[in-house]
């Protein structure tokens, strides 16, 4: 029972499941019914769902067919009346497609009419956008073309500034075009091409700088000159600087100007404008010589191109090496003075140029940078100067080389370069010009004094008397009284020399010049030279002509007169110098003039030199002597080389009478030269006679020998009686021969008993007789007695004579012994 209600059951679900699934197969889209049918066949009841579904499709056609049956006369009429349509339709079909036969007819025209205006209308489209293209183009094009055209004229800067505004302008406007992209692409290589030229313009630049510095400085110093010529004629004023600054500024402004035209300028100007000009115009400035254009633009241009550093770094590189060119002397410099003003003026022109380029660029070269260079210059140019200007012998040359110097020092102190050192070395300079003038006035004073005559000046009115005293300052109120024609007591080397000193002060003082030296520094200068010119180049000309071999007795004479005049015009001498410096010789530190020296010791050396030749005279004399040494009687007379050895000094003595005669201290030291002269004379002579009777050759002599030669002596006091030379007191001159006269008379007389008894006694007889001398002299009397044959008969007289000789011979041996022990 219960078995038959489950399965009641069962078979209640299983219909409501196949119910369920059955709407659900009504009412759900076929592509979702996947899962439904799934479940239908998972389960056991299949046939039974496949009869429901049976059913149900049946069911469903019996509905269908009912609906169908309902409304099928309406469906009969709408097929009937849409066969009526389809009639109609096909009706109207054929009108339209007959009406639109007739209209692709009638329209064929307007359809052509139409392309027509489409290509035209397309046309004029293209045109308007082509012409925009081209408005946009054409200024890109133009200035292109402006920047060739630029270029070409060699325009650099205005080319430069094309270039920016055609790049920064003008080609990003019109970038995406493909010849935009070439003159992009060529923009780098314009610039370089217009570096390259820029700086080739400033290579031109700068070798036409290097070829005309030598005009440019010689400008400058042509300006310097006009500037000092102008301080000259006002300098009774304080000499004032003004001037020189005001030149500057003039050439400041100037330089303004070029600076802000010339880099603009459309037409470049020559490097150089040098033009001929008189003597009459003004000189133009240094810097109205120069077109600094290519500077400035170069200069312009780098710094646009933001390569300032390179171009400032090159230019002062070129300006070095150019600097090192010019400092360079040529070796023969110091052979001309042009030699030296070419370097000075090619020194002045560079720095004229970097000077000016300081004070019109902004940075390029710096107040660092040109004293860098000026420091170079300073001591390459001052020792150049050194070595050149010592290979100069012409003071001529040296004083202009000087004043060349002091120009070139005023030119760069006007341009505000330190100059001290220049000066300084103008002070060795100085030295070396005062031993070239020394070398040339000894010339001037040997041609002087060989071709003085060595003889009083002769003069014949008062206008020649008036020329010498003016030449030199003599003043003799005797002389002066006496009637023409008259004689000065000096040669002419006297006035000559005396204003060649003169002139040799002059010439100093033109060398002081312009130095900035205060007076005394000047004096002192002067007056050293001077001192060098007395005490070494007169003083050695002097003795030169004193010691020549052909001086005679009367040109020492004169000699001897001349400088005695010059020793007096020494404090005229000091007069001059200090009426040119103006400085007192009280002034402490003043040099005094050595000139009385350098006379006293020619006087001295010219008064050794009569001594000297008279002695030399002498023996030329006394070679001429032929004694006969074995003679038994003398002759009459002297001997005739001694007369004419007494008359060759009294001819000689009488030359003094020349010597001025006034009582002074000239007078006074004239006739100590006579004398001493005449003294020295007889003391030789008289020393040659004795060497001459007891020299070694003489063997032997006889009593006549010694007799003839006592004539000779008695020849030489009588000239000494005769007093050749006034002065002497009583027989002080013959006092040079009482040596020979004691020892002639003590063998003539044979005297010995009284020598020998009185030897020693302040009042002995034969005081000036040495005991030596005698026995050399007996010893020869005694050889000659020994061996002379004549007094054969006499033979006993002969051997006591004999005897005594030898006693006599033994007691002067001892008289010697005992002297010398």
């Amino acid at each position: 029972m219960e078995r038959g209600k489950m399965a009641e059951l069962e078979s209640l679900e299983t219909a409501a499941e196949h119910e369920r699934i059955l709407r659900e197969i009504e009412s759900t889209d076929t592509a979702c019914i996947g899962p439904t049918l799934r479940s239908v066949y998972d389960g056991e009841e299949h046939g039974r769902f496949m009869e429901k579904l049976e059913a149900r499709i049946r069911n469903h056609d019996r509905e269908i067919e009912k609906m169908c049956n309902f409304h099928y006369q309406g469906f009969v009429d709408s097929i009937t009346e849409l066969l009526k349509v389809r009639g109609e339709a096909q009706k109207l079909k054929n009108q339209v497609t007959d009406t639109n036969r007739k209209l692709q007819n009638e329209g064929k025209e307007l359809i052509i009419a139409m392309e027509e205006l489409k290509q035209c209308r397309l046309q004029q489209r293209n045109i308007s956008a082509t012409v925009d293209k081209l408005t946009l183009c054409l200024p890109v094009l133009e200035m292109y073309s402006k920047l060739r055209e630029q270029m070409k004229s060699k325009r650099h800067y205005p080319a430069l500034k094309t270039l920016e505004h055609l790049e920064h302008t003008y080609l990003p406007q019109v970038s995406h075009y493909r010849f935009c992209k070439i003159m992009v692409d060529n923009i780098p290589k314009l610039r370089e091409e217009i570096k390259e030229v820029s700086m080739s313009d400033l290579k031109d630049f700068l070798e036409s700088i290097r070829k005309h510095s030598d005009k440019i400085g010689e400008t400058a110093m042509k300006q310097a000159q006009q500037q000092r010529n102008l301080d000259n004629i006002v300098s009774q004023h304080p000499r004032i600087s003004g001037g020189k600054k005001s030149k500057k500024e003039v050439c400041a402004s100037s330089d303004l100007e070029v600076k802000n035209t010339s880099p603009m300028s459309e037409q470049d100007s020559g490097i150089l404008d040098v033009e001929d000009e008189d003597e009459d115009e003004e000189v133009p400035g240094a810097q109205d010589l120069v077109d600094f254009s290519p500077v400035y633009r170069c200069l312009h241009i780098y710094s646009v191109l933001d390569a300032r550093e390179t171009f400032e770094n090159y230019y002062r590189k070129q300006r070095r090496k150019q600097a090192r060119l010019v400092l360079q002397p040529p070796s023969n410099m110091h052979e001309t003075l042009d030699g030296y003003r070419k370097y000075f003026n090619q020194i002045v022109g560079f720095f004229v140029v970097e000077d000016h380029i300081l004070h019109t660029t902004q940075g390029l070269v710096n107040r660092a940078y040109i004293d860098e260079l000026w420091e170079m210059a300073l001591s390459k140019t001052i020792a150049a100067l050194r070595t050149h200007s010592s290979y100069c012998s012409d003071p001529s040359l040296v004083l202009d080389l000087k004043n060349l110097i002091v120009l070139f020092a005023d030119t760069l102190q006007g341009y505000g370069f330190p100059v001290n050192q220049l000066f300084d070395m103008l002070l060795e300079i100085q030295d070396q010009y005062s031993e070239t003038l020394l070398k040339k006035w000894s010339g001037v004073f040997r041609n002087i004094l060989d071709s003085d005559n060595y003889s009083p000046i002769p003069v014949t009115n008062e206008e020649v008397y008036k020329k010498i005293v003016g030449q030199f300052p003599f003043q003799d109120a005797e002389l002066e009284k006496q009637p023409f024609p008259k004689k000065f007591p000096f040669s002419e080397f006297v006035p000559k020399v005396y204003n060649q000193i003169k002139e040799f002060i002059y010439a100093c003082l033109k060398f002081s010049e312009d130095l900035h030296l205060s007076s005394t520094e000047v004096d002192d200068m002067i007056r050293k030279s001077t001192n060098l010119l007395l005490t070494r180049t007169l003083s050695n000309c002097l003795q030169n002509v004193i010691k020549r071999k052909n001086v005679g007795l009367t040109e020492l004479v004169q000699i001897i007169i001349n400088t005695t005049h010059l020793e007096k015009s020494c404090k005229f001498l000091e007069e001059f110098i200090t009426n040119i410096t103006n400085v007192l010789p009280e002034t402490v530190h003043t040099t005094k003039l050595y000139g009385t020296t350098t006379f006293k010791d020619a006087r001295h050396a010219a008064e050794e030199e009569i001594y000297t030749n008279l002695n030399q005279k002498i023996d030329q004399f006394l070679q001429l002597a032929d004694y006969d040494w074995m003679a038994m009687e003398p002759g009459s007379r002297a001997s005739d080389y001694l007369v004419d050895l007494i008359g060759f000094l009294r001819s000689t003595f009488a030359v003094f009478t020349h010597l001025p005669g006034d009582v002074d201290v000239h007078s006074t030291m004239s006739g100590k030269v006579a004398q001493t002269a005449c003294m020295s004379a007889c003391k030789h002579l008289s020393t040659s006679l004795m060497q001459l009777l007891l020299e070694a050759e003489v063997r032997q002599l006889t009593l006549g020998a010694l007799q003839q030669f006592n004539l000779d002596v008695e020849e030489c006091e009588q000239f000494a009686r005769s007093g050749p030379v006034p002065g002497f007191q009583g027989d002080t001159l013959q006092l040079a021969f009482i040596d020979l006269r004691q020892l002639l008379d003590l063998f003539i007389q044979w005297d010995w008993s009284t020598y020998l008894a009185d030897y020693g006694q302040p009042t002995c007889k034969y005081l000036r007789v040495n005991p030596t001398t005698a026995l050399i002299l007996l010893e020869k009397m005694r050889d000659t007695s020994r061996k002379n044959n004549v007094f054969a008969q006499f033979r006993k007289n002969e051997r006591d004579k004999q005897k005594l000789i030898d006693t006599v011979a033994k007691q002067l041996r001892s008289l010697i012994n005992s002297h010398h022990s």
